[in-house]
């Protein structure tokens, strides 16, 4: 009488042990397309985010209260289409689809615009530097999980500081001396962070996103592979808010 283990072995499709093990090439092929796949998600945020910077910061320009201010933006615009067109130009070369990768996240910030109108020219300044710069902040951390090439274009990316130069020099000079702005300010500033660590939190729920957070060393791999990740991770949430601190106290204003 013949055991069942022995029918199991003698219906088992010949070769298919053999498959399984004998086919390192095939795996690491698909780790490297899923990867690749993570990464174009990623840099498919950097790139949207270029892109709403260069609408916003022509709006800002429009809206600006002097001419030198004006040029001042204007050229910050143009300078994001060409960040923006590096990023989409390494999304082709990892064979993905640079549109399509930028436009998944259109309308990612429509929600925090609608929830924070600037209602002067201080407002919208600190809004730049500080609301949208909890984005770029995020985008940083994220990138230390990408591939070294796409990790260095997009920390060289987000290395340019002449918008936040030029926030910092006109919200000085605007401060010197007003305290009733400074506590105004001070109090948007906190508003505006509470509200970007909701888009953040959003955005990292992403799976895309989540795993290359979690190869940054931004989260627990096994909670990112078993669940969708539900908040900010707290070493991501600490790093974003000590950056925060940062730049408000840069402009003299109490987080």
């Amino acid at each position: 009488m013949t055991s069942s283990a022995g029918n199991a072995s003698s219906l088992r499709p010949e070769g298919a042990a053999e498959d399984r093990s004998a086919n390192p090439g095939k795996d690491a092929s698909t780790a490297r397309a899923a990867d690749a796949a993570d990464a174009i998600e990623v840099l498919g945020l950097v790139a949207s985010l270029e892109h709403q910077a260069f609408a916003r910061l022509a709006t800002d320009s429009a809206q600006a209260p002097g001419l030198e201010q004006a040029l001042a933006l204007s050229r910050l615009a143009a300078r994001c289409t060409e960040r923006r067109d590096r990023v989409l130009a390494r999304i082709d070369e990892l064979g993905g689809d640079g549109v399509a990768a930028l436009g998944r996240f259109v309308g990612l910030l429509d929600d925090f615009d609608a929830r924070t109108p600037p209602t002067s020219w201080a407002e919208r300044l600190l809004k730049a530097y500080v609301g949208y710069g909890v984005a770029d902040d995020f985008c940083r951390v994220v990138a230390r999980g990408l591939d070294d090439a796409s990790a260095r274009l997009v920390a060289e990316v987000l290395d340019d500081a002449s918008h936040g130069e030029l926030a910092v020099r006109e919200l000085d000079e605007a401060c010197a001396g007003d305290d009733v702005l400074s506590s105004r300010l001070a109090l948007w500033g906190r508003r505006l962070v509470g509200e970007a660590l909701g888009v953040v939190q959003r955005v990292a729920q992403r799976p895309e996103v989540a795993r290359v957070l979690s190869r940054a060393g931004g989260a627990d791999d096994a909670a990112t592979s078993a669940a969708p990740v539900e908040q900010v991770p707290a070493t991501v949430f600490n790093e974003l808010t000590a950056e925060h601190t940062r730049r408000m106290s840069r402009l003299h204003l109490t987080a």
